[in-house]
C-alpha cells in the first residue's frame, strides 16, 4: 500500500527537549507561506489549536455539533466555524463554503479526525458496517472536490488504533490506497500522547498525505518532554462545583469548565475501598499519566482522591488544553467535546513535522 510505518523508542520524561538544528532552522518555511487549513470533523478544535500554535491559519472548520462549533467560534474568532452534517452538505457544499473564505487557486491543507466510535476497541459492539465507518471515505471525496479548485499540499487523518483491526482492514486499506490514488504520498505514525507532553496514555493512528511530485520528505513527529503526571496537571486545583439545575457561571470556581457531576455513588463515600476499576469507575493515580480521556455520559474518570469524578476543566488539562481555552454548552455537551478532542500538544507536533516536510525538498 506504500505506507511508511514509523516506530520510535520511548523517550525518558527526564530527557532533553528536542530542538531544531541550525540546518532545520535555515530550511524553515515562512509562516505566511504555509497552506491555509480546512478542518473537517473539527469538534471544539484540539487538532486545529495544535496547527494554529505551529503557525497555520485555520480558515474554515466544520462539525455537526452546534455546541462544539460554539466552542470553536469562541476560541478561534477569526475562523469561519460552520455547523454542518458533512454527509448532508457533501463535497460540493464544503467546496462552496471554502470558496467563500479562501480564494480559488490558493494552497490549502485538510485536517481532521472522522468520528472513531465505529472503530474504537472500547466499543465492544463495533461492527464493520457501522455507517460512521464510511466517514473516512467521505473525507477523501471532499479532498478530491477541493483539488478541483485548490492546490491541496497535504492532508492529515487522525483515528483510533482499532481502525487497523482485522474487522476493519478493508476500510483501512481502502483509506490508505485512496489517499495515494488522489495524489499523496502516505506515511503512518502510531502516536501516544504521553510522548508529546500530555499526561495521558492516549494512542492514535495519524495518516499523513503529502502532495506527490514535490519531493516533500516523510512526516515524522518528534517527541517532546512536557507534563507527564496527573499531579503536575491538576494537583493544585481547588474543588470544582457540582452540577445542579440553575447553577450560575459565577458559582463555578477557577475556570468556566471547572464543574462535574454530583458524586452520588456509595463508592465515593469510602474512597479507600478501591475494589474495582471498571469502565465507569476508572480512578486516576497522582503520579502516573491518565488513561485515555474518552468518556461516556457516566464514565468520567474518578479524581485521584476517590471522592468525585474529574471536572471538565481537569479533563481538559489532562488533554493538554491551555488554561485560556473554554468549552461552551451544557455539562453533557462539554463531556462529549473534551472526549472527542485531539490533545493540542500532540497536534502541534504533527503540524511541526508537516512544516519540516514541506521545507525539506
Amino acid at each position: 500500500m506504500g505506507v511508511r510505518k514509523l516506530r520510535y523508542p520511548i523517550q525518558s520524561k527526564n530527557g532533553p527537549i528536542l530542538s531544531p538544528t541550525k540546518k532545520n532552522q535555515s530550511n524553515a518555511v515562512d509562516r505566511s507561506t504555509l497552506p491555509k487549513i480546512v478542518s473537517l470533523f473539527a469538534g471544539a478544535g484540539g487538532l486545529d489549536l495544535g496547527f494554529k500554535k505551529a503557525g497555520y491559519k485555520i480558515a474554515v472548520a466544520f462539525d455537526i455539533s452546534y455546541a462544539a462549533i460554539r466552542s470553536h467560534k469562541k476560541n478561534f474568532p477569526r475562523t469561519e466555524s460552520v455547523v454542518a452534517d458533512l454527509i448532508e452538505l457533501g463535497p460540493i457544499g464544503v467546496l462552496q463554503k471554502v470558496k467563500e473564505n479562501i480564494a480559488i487557486g490558493q494552497r490549502i491543507a485538510v485536517i481532521g479526525g472522522p468520528p472513531c466510535q465505529g472503530f474504537s476497541r472500547a466499543n465492544s459492539a463495533s461492527y464493520a458496517d457501522d455507517p460512521r465507518n464510511q466517514l473516512p471515505a467521505l473525507y477523501l471525496e471532499i479532498v478530491k472536490e477541493l483539488q478541483r479548485n485548490y492546490i491541496v499540499e497535504f492532508l492529515i487523518i487522525e483515528n483510533v488504533l482499532g481502525i487497523r483491526d482485522k474487522k476493519h482492514s478493508k476500510i483501512y486499506q481502502a483509506l490508505v490506497e485512496g489517499i495515494s490514488d488522489i495524489g499523496f504520498n502516505v506515511s503512518e505514525n502510531e502516536m501516544c500522547a504521553v510522548d508529546y507532553g500530555v499526561p495521558q496514555y492516549r494512542r492514535r493512528i495519524v495518516l499523513s498525505g503529502m502532495r506527490k511530485g514535490q519531493n516533500y520528505t516523510i512526516v515524522r513527529p518528534q517527541k517532546r518532554v512536557g507534563i507527564a503526571t496527573v499531579r503536575e496537571a491538576i494537583g493544585t486545583l481547588k474543588k470544582p462545583a457540582y452540577f445542579r439545575r440553575g447553577i450560575l457561571p459565577e458559582e463555578i470556581p477557577v475556570h468556566p469548565n471547572h464543574w462535574t457531576m454530583q458524586p452520588k455513588s456509595p463508592r465515593f463515600q469510602n474512597p479507600d475501598d478501591d475494589t474495582g476499576n471498571g469502565r465507569s469507575f476508572k480512578r486516576l493515580k497522582w503520579d502516573d499519566a491518565s488513561p485515555t480521556i474518552a468518556f461516556g455520559h457516566r464514565e468520567i474518570h474518578v479524581h485521584p482522591s476517590g471522592i468525585r469524578r474529574l471536572s471538565i476543566f481537569e479533563a481538559m488539562l489532562l488533554q493538554g488544553f491551555p488554561r485560556e481555552f473554554v468549552l461552551v454548552g451544557n455539562l453533557t455537551e462539554q463531556v462529549e467535546q473534551v472526549s472527542n478532542a485531539v490533545p493540542p500538544p500532540l497536534a502541534r507536533s504533527i503540524a511541526s513535522a508537516v512544516t519540516r516536510a514541506l521545507s525539506r525538498k
